[in-house]
């Protein structure tokens, strides 16, 4: 009996509690509203800077300064990861220490690519919400990469006026 009216209180006291005692950090909300206040209908993939394999392949190509930056596992990139100069591989659950944002160029493209583009995603939102403009994200990721890049597109010259 004593359990029962202990429980009927808690139950009555969290569906009945104030929603103060659940609260969320307005100012970050607010921020994150800006930053994704552009990202409405067709538009949505060029506000969150997602670039296609296409695009990124032809960049590379046309010598266009840019970094590739791998959020996957040390494991993932261990057996398949990027070949351009410079690149980093740095996981998605240490990319936010200081260590590894000071190794992130504020003076040239990065894309952030992951296998299918789900962390890549959540990783450029994130660097681009805490100031780092030029960052770009491989829709897609690898998956998408793999799929578009064959040995004839691989030696092809690239092509001009690509957008993301």
């Amino acid at each position: 009996m004593i359990r029962r009216l202990i429980l009927a209180a808690m139950v009555f006291g969290l569906t009945t509690a104030p929603s103060s005692l659940w609260s969320y950090d307005a100012g970050l909300a607010a921020s994150y509203a800006q930053l994704f206040e552009p990202a409405v209908g067709a538009q949505t993939g060029k506000a969150l800077h997602l670039m296609t394999a296409e695009v990124m392949v032809n960049k590379i190509k046309a010598g266009d300064p840019l970094i590739l930056l791998d959020v996957r596992t040390p494991a993932e990139a261990q057996i398949f990861g990027g070949a351009v100069p410079g690149s980093l591989s740095i996981p998605l659950s240490a990319l936010f220490q200081e260590q590894n944002l000071t190794r992130i160029p504020t003076d040239k493209a990065v894309i952030v690519l992951c296998k299918s583009g789900t962390r890549a995603t959540a990783a450029g939102a994130a660097l681009r919400h805490i100031g780092f403009d030029k960052v770009f994200i491989l829709k897609g990721g690898f998956k998408a990469l793999a799929a578009y890049l064959d040995p004839k597109t691989a030696n092809t010259p690239p092509k001009t006026g690509s957008k993301h």
